[in-house]
């Protein structure tokens, strides 16, 4: 019968088993655990229940088979839907992360004016989606807002939400405008990990601040990249308040995204056993377009540099 003995350090004479040190143990997850099943994992059970049943909210619901899953498959709103949906998370990905990527990278540094203008930039973030959404849907009116007179300045047409175009663009900027600032944040506290010793080699080899960035700095930050990229998308994928109050899903349909389809549906025409159908293909897009990523990426195989300190 083998036994297992720990690897041993030795510092300073004192002999300390390394083995398992600075693991907690698993009972301090239970409270999370807890919380997410409470909240996330019993409400999709629910909603995936209700998908395969007729409900009208006030009547218990009944059976449905796979009525509402062959109507989702067959229905062009609902594809309609997706497709936007996708159209307008790539477009977010595209437009918030360069820029919170290069500012991220800026607000880790040592200027004078960071604090300042970090905390001023911080603003947004601490606003809510709704707050935030009624104040762009006042700016960007097209008779009282300020679009009317700074619009013809640069060649906008103030009527910018007429237009199926401009509308999902404007989404992707308001969302973008708001939550650019916790992606800041996530790279900042990234670029800080970065060692200080590589930027030094680098210097003493010649190289310049470009070549810096994109040769340490960018490979550094690719997990950071993966996680910052991972929860835009899940937050892209369910734009709901904004569109509600910016374009309530117009012009026509050409905003109407999975989030504000299934509100409708269910919200409006009382069909929710339909709506927890679109809910739970909105779940499984979300999940399967994180997965992917977090695959090819190769984040799921990172380890701590820290792990055992």
């Amino acid at each position: 019968m083998s036994h297992h003995t720990p690897h041993v350090k030795t510092r300073g004479g004192r002999k300390t088993a390394v083995g398992n040190v600075g693991r907690p143990p698993v009972s301090w997850a239970l409270p999370g655990i807890l919380f997410f099943a409470v909240f996330a994992i019993v409400p999709l059970a629910i909603a995936v229940y209700l998908s395969f049943c007729r409900w009208d909210g006030l009547n218990s619901p009944t059976p449905a088979g796979l009525d509402n899953w062959t109507r989702l498959f067959q229905d062009p709103e609902f594809r309609q839907a997706a497709w936007l949906s996708l159209l307008l998370t790539t477009i977010s990905w595209a437009f918030q992360t360069p820029v919170a990527l290069l500012l991220g990278v800026w607000a880790a540094g040592r200027q004078r004016s960071r604090a300042v203008l970090s905390a001023v930039f911080f603003i947004p973030l601490l606003l809510s989606t709704t707050a935030i959404a009624m104040l762009f849907h006042a700016l960007l009116d097209p008779n009282f807002g300020v679009i009317k007179e700074i619009g013809p300045w640069f060649g906008i047409d103030p009527n910018i939400m007429g237009s199926s175009t401009g509308a999902l663009l404007t989404v992707a900027f308001v969302g973008g405008w708001q939550f650019m600032p916790f992606h800041t944040l996530i790279y900042q506290g990234g670029a800080r990990q970065v060692p200080e010793v590589l930027y030094q080699a680098a210097e003493m080899d010649g190289a310049g601040m470009f070549r810096q960035f994109f040769h340490i700095t960018l490979p550094q930050l690719r997990h950071t990249i993966t996680t910052s990229s991972v929860l835009m998308i899940v937050g892209s994928l369910t734009y709901f308040d904004t569109v509600l109050i910016m374009t309530k899903g117009g012009p026509g349909t050409d905003t109407t995204v999975l989030p504000y389809l299934m509100y409708r549906t269910g919200f409006q025409t009382y069909d929710l056993g339909y709506a927890a159908a679109i809910a739970t293909a909105l779940v499984v897009v979300a999940t399967a377009l994180s997965l992917v990523l977090v695959r090819f990426s190769g984040f799921g195989n990172m380890r701590s540099t820290r792990e055992g300190m």
